[in-house]
């Protein structure tokens, strides 16, 4: 091939001549490309939405925020009900903007996989994104911005560690270096624009993963502000005209398509893009708030159903964790013993589909119901989890999901297990296999889990249980580490049946083999 350029805004954009085929154009993604490219296999954003006003500031360029917040309001720009952009504040020093400049902000999202039993493949071009300014280099510059009073909202995703108090940090410094120093410089310019008006105060909502992330943010914010011996007409209207709202967010946002992948669309879509990412249909933003002001600030949300605006969350998490988080940590094991690398894979397979969905629908849905989360918004939810696991474009790998499988278990599982025998007498029959195979995964023995050199295990509690199958037989090392309070929290030895029910699964595998004891299961339970 040879190439030739045309100019792109005032970048360039690429024109492949194939020597043997009638010419092909390939632009790169930007405004003035937009024109050139067909709707056929994307949909473009209308001219009107690059004259938006800047109405957030979002501390994080990753794929997540691109791939679920950016496309929520992206989304609500389309449909004229939020008509407001993005100013994007790069916070590491990691990667370079070249390419958000390149392409104005514009970047592809492939949405692909299943949602409510059918096949999504949908391609957009989000314009979300005004600008993105680097901290280090163009700090003056994103201060300017809490002087814009449309600018209201502020959302981050900085990893679980940028929620975190650094007392040396000084906000005074151009940048601060933690988050919340910059988040709480920001306000303060935010303070001296606007006098400290209570209409100046903004709805702050960090997307990290961590329970409570506005309450914790909101506190490092104030506790940061009395170590820089900040005015205490500052913190308190830091306090209380702010709201930090805690928030939730669920998506499998990949990021990058494979090259194979990003050449296909491509080729169809008739441009470059090098900001392109996939996503999965399954979507969240629940957002915890009473405050109707803020609730009138985020009108993105009627955009589309995945954003929940509440005054608590505690149910979606509880959804997720239980049951997405949950039945993969029960199942982890399962299918690795059974020799399944993906989790595509494992769900092509009949009983192991049906394990699961018998796990989620039979026994971990009827034991997390309760007054303030229905049956029907559990099975609901159930069902999309299926979906996500069936989801054919994303390998998500089984040795992944055990990663700390201990933990996992304590955390997500032994309380739905409790909540399970406190409606019913008798053992959980697919919770019980699920146990039994975390068990074995955990002795460590090749001729049962034929990963690489046997050295497959990350998990900080392997001593203790490999220590435990070396004490006795079978019914010895269940009764062991079901009876190890230091585990679990609680001695799960003494709920009826479970031992028993636990040992007889785990001889069963060890003699029969995983996907034979799943069939002979599944089948003896319908």
């Amino acid at each position: 091939m040879f190439f030739e350029t045309a100019a792109c805004s005032k970048r360039k954009a690429v024109i492949c001549l194939p020597l043997k085929s009638s010419s092909t154009i390939v632009m790169i993604l930007c405004k003035n490309s937009l024109p050139d490219i067909s709707p056929a296999h994307v949909s473009k954003p209308s001219e009107r939405i690059f004259t938006l006003p800047e109405k957030v500031l979002q501390f994080g360029t990753g794929v997540l925020l691109r791939g679920l917040i950016d496309y929520f309001i992206d989304k609500a720009n389309n449909q004229g009900i939020f008509n407001g952009r993005i100013v994007v504040v790069k916070s590491t020093d990691k990667g370079d903007t070249g390419a958000f400049e390149q392409q104005d902000g514009l970047y592809t999202i492939c949405v692909q996989g299943i949602e409510a039993g059918q096949r999504v493949n949908e391609r957009m071009i989000n314009a979300s994104v005004s600008r993105v300014l680097s901290a280090k280099e163009q700090w003056n510059e994103i201060l300017q911005c809490a002087s814009n009073p449309a600018l209201q909202i502020i959302v981050s995703n900085t990893t679980e560690v940028g929620i975190s108090l650094n007392p040396a940090d000084q906000i005074h410094n151009g940048p601060p270096v933690s988050f919340p120093g910059k988040l709480l410089a920001f306000l303060l310019a935010r303070y001296n624009a606007f006098g400290g008006s209570k209409e100046s105060g903004m709805v702050i909502i960090p997307t990290e993963l961590i329970p409570g992330n506005g309450d914790a943010l909101r506190n490092i914010c104030i506790e940061l502000a009395r170590l820089n011996k900040l005015d205490q007409d500052f913190i308190q209207w830091l306090s209380k005209e702010n709201d930090f709202c805690n928030s939730l967010v669920d998506r499998i946002v990949p990021g990058k398509l494979s090259e194979k992948e990003k050449l296909l669309v491509e080729r169809e879509t008739g441009y470059q893009d090098e900001l392109m990412i996939m996503a999965e249909p399954y979507r969240l933003w629940a957002i915890e708030t009473s405050d109707q002001r803020t609730k009138d600030i985020l009108s993105f949300s009627p955009a589309d159903e995945g954003i929940v605006i509440a005054p608590g969350i505690n149910k979606f998490r509880e959804l997720k964790l239980r049951l997405l988080n949950g039945s993969h940590t029960f199942t982890c094991g399962l299918a690795v013993l059974s020799g399944f690398t993906t989790v595509k894979e494992a769900m092509a397979n009949k009983s192991f589909n049906d394990f699961i969905s018998e796990l989620l629908y039979n026994e971990i849905v009827p034991a997390i119901v309760e007054k303030d989360l229905t049956l029907n918004e559990a099975r609901q939810f159930a069902q999309k989890v299926l979906d996500r696991y069936r989801n054919p474009f994303i390998d998500h790998h089984w040795l992944s999901i055990t990663l700390q499988y201990t933990s996992k278990m304590r955390m997500r599982n032994v309380p739905v297990l409790l909540k399970y025998f406190e409606k019913n007498d008798l053992p959980p029959v697919f919770m019980s296999l699920g146990f039994a195979a975390y068990l074995l995964f955990m002795k460590g023995d090749i001729n049962y889990v034929k990963v690489g050199n046997g050295n497959y295990i990350t998990d900080d509690k392997t001593v203790i249980i490999q220590q435990k199958w070396k004490e006795g037989d079978v019914g010895k090392v269940v009764s062991s580490v079901l009876g190890d309070i230091d585990l679990w929290g609680a001695d799960l030895s003494v709920l009826p049946g479970l031992k028993e029910a636990v040992a007889v699964d785990l001889e069963k595998i060890m003699d029969k083999g995983m996907l034979k004891m799943t069939a002979t299961i599944v089948k003896g339970n319908h």
